[in-house]
C-alpha cells in the first residue's frame, strides 16, 4: 500500500485530496499546512510520496522541497501549484520535484503516478 502526506495551506483542499487518495487505497500518514510542517511530517513518517503545494504562508513549498531532499534525495515529491511564473519554473528546475501538477488536480495523471509507486 502506498503512503503519503498532503501539504497545502487550504484546509479544504487537503481534506478533499486526502479523501480522494483514500479511495485510491493510499494511506494518509499526515496532513500539513505549511512547508515547515511538511518537513516535520516527512521526518516522522517517511512516506512513499509527498503532495506539496508551493505557495503557502510562513514556510513555503520551496522550503519543504529543499529540506526534504536533504533528508532523502530520492524522495518522491509531487509539487501541486497554480503558480506558472518563469521564476517559479526556474527554482523548480533546480530543486527537481518528482512531478509538477498544475492546479486544479488532474486526477488521471495522479492515478498514473500512483500506479508507478
Amino acid at each position: 500500500m502506498v503512503t503519503a502526506i498532503v501539504v497545502d495551506d487550504d484546509v479544504d483542499t487537503v481534506d478533499v485530496f486526502c479523501d480522494y487518495l483514500r479511495i485510491k487505497n493510499v494511506t494518509i500518514l499526515g496532513r500539513g499546512y505549511n512547508g515547515k510542517e511538511a518537513v516535520q511530517l516527512y521526518k516522522t513518517h517517511m512516506p512513499d510520496i509527498v503532495f506539496l503545494d508551493l505557495m503557502m504562508p510562513e514556510y513555503d513549498g520551496f522550503y519543504a522541497l529543499e529540506n526534504i531532499r536533504k533528508i532523502n534525495q530520492d524522495s518522491k515529491i509531487v509539487v501541486v501549484t497554480a503558480d506558472l511564473r518563469e521564476h517559479t519554473a526556474k527554482r523548480l528546475e533546480i530543486l527537481k520535484p518528482t512531478e509538477i501538477f498544475i492546479k486544479p488536480y488532474d486526477m488521471e495523471r495522479i492515478n498514473q503516478l500512483l500506479s508507478t509507486i
